[in-house]
């Protein structure tokens, strides 16, 4: 087994119904680009009403048809922030609890610490996070995971990992392994994945390969170091 190996992206998710959200962090192959991806994917009515907006650099998820939403508290949250030199994406309203905890001065991985998987048994889906910081011409990036620790959600474990940037890999992580009754939750390590030097490139694999019947959203951003200036993609299954 080669711990080293860099996957594409399609490959790891082509055959696979259902791996739930996703974050991607990492950096271009040509050192210059901070890059992150979010998607979304679901399987109920309710979860496929989504579509995503963005509003002076930040991304929400909304209901495509109001009047069709059945309950919006864990589908209807802010995905992706800015707060100073940090970029915080999420697969739940735990983006707002990174911000604030940022706010009062608190690290990323203390501001998870009040947070846990979500209450949506029997799945008990896995709360996922990502931070990228800015600074010396460069940046790090850190990723959490928060899920249960049995069948019942009797207790929370919590992972965090952080990293340096190293050019043309990324790191992978997503809510589920699968589909499934109830849906096995994302284990080991994020995994490893090439992140292309072109943004329509990199978004249309990822895009391409995500199940055509449950993907929703997916948005892209590639920030480039040197100057700050942003590049971003967003798709919505759902017009």
């Amino acid at each position: 087994m080669d711990i080293y190996k860099i996957n594409d992206i399609g490959e790891l998710i082509k055959d696979n119904a259902y791996v739930g959200r996703g974050i991607v962090l990492g950096k271009s192959q040509d050192g210059t680009k901070a890059v992150s991806a979010y998607f979304i994917m679901g399987r109920s009515a309710n979860s496929r009403n989504r579509i995503f907006t963005e509003k002076n650099g930040e991304v929400f998820t909304e209901p495509f048809d109001a009047s069709k939403v059945e309950d919006p508290s864990l589908i209807i949250y802010a995905a992706i922030r800015r707060y100073e030199n940090k970029l915080i994406v999420t697969n739940g309203d735990q983006t707002d609890t990174i911000y604030e905890g940022l706010q009062n001065g608190k690290c990323f991985k203390c501001a998870l610490e009040s947070r846990e998987f979500e209450p949506d048994a029997p799945n008990l889906t896995p709360r996922i996070s990502g931070m990228i910081t800015f600074g010396d011409n460069d940046f790090s990036y850190e990723m959490s995971i928060l899920k249960s620790a049995d069948a019942v959600g009797s207790a929370c474990n919590r992972y965090t990992y952080s990293y340096s940037p190293l050019n043309g890999l990324g790191h992978f992580i997503h809510t589920y392994v699968c589909d499934g009754n109830p849906i096995p939750t994302f284990q080991g390590e994020p995994e490893r994945v090439f992140i292309d030097n072109d943004i329509d490139a990199f978004t249309s694999n990822l895009w391409a390969n995500l199940n055509e019947a449950n993907k929703i959203s997916l948005y892209v951003k590639y920030v480039d170091i040197a100057t700050g200036k942003e590049e971003n993609r967003l798709i919505n299954k759902n017009k």
